[in-house]
């Protein structure tokens, strides 16, 4: 039986494997015509990106506008499982700080990445990670 810390590490084995996933697709996605709100809603209402919170619900996030961005299809996937990640690791006691920080290329409504870091400060390991978007 895994316990704790091996537990944790093989969760964040499995999320750098997507996160390397996601390099890999990044490379292909260019969103630096989309420079306004409008043209960002607009990829969303034909199905080209999806509504993510940046910080969970499931630990406190609000739905609001603040806490929102949209992204290609299949990263609100890879967010939910980092997500879960942190999740699991909050409920073992071992994050009370959690960061995640849209980055963004010139005037693009699209973030470049995300960059999500969760840990405690008194509790050893930590998630120190970032999702590459374009």
């Amino acid at each position: 039986m895994l316990i704790g810390t091996q537990m944790h590490k093989i969760a964040i084995a499995a999320c750098l494997w997507l996160l390397f996933a996601c390099a890999s697709m990044a490379q292909t996605l260019d969103f630096s015509d989309v420079d306004s709100k409008e043209k960002m809603l607009a990829l969303a209402a034909q199905g080209k990106l999806e509504r993510v919170h940046l910080f969970p619900l499931q630990v406190g996030g609000k739905d609001i506008e603040l806490n929102v961005v949209y992204l290609p299809l299949g990263f609100k996937d890879i967010k939910a499982k980092i997500d879960g990640t942190i999740l699991r690791m909050a409920q073992d006691g071992l994050v009370s700080k959690l960061t995640v920080v849209p980055e963004y290329k010139g005037k693009s409504f699209v973030p470049a990445r995300l960059v999500i870091k969760a840990s405690h400060p008194e509790k050893p390991g930590k998630l120190d990670t970032t999702i590459e978007v374009w």
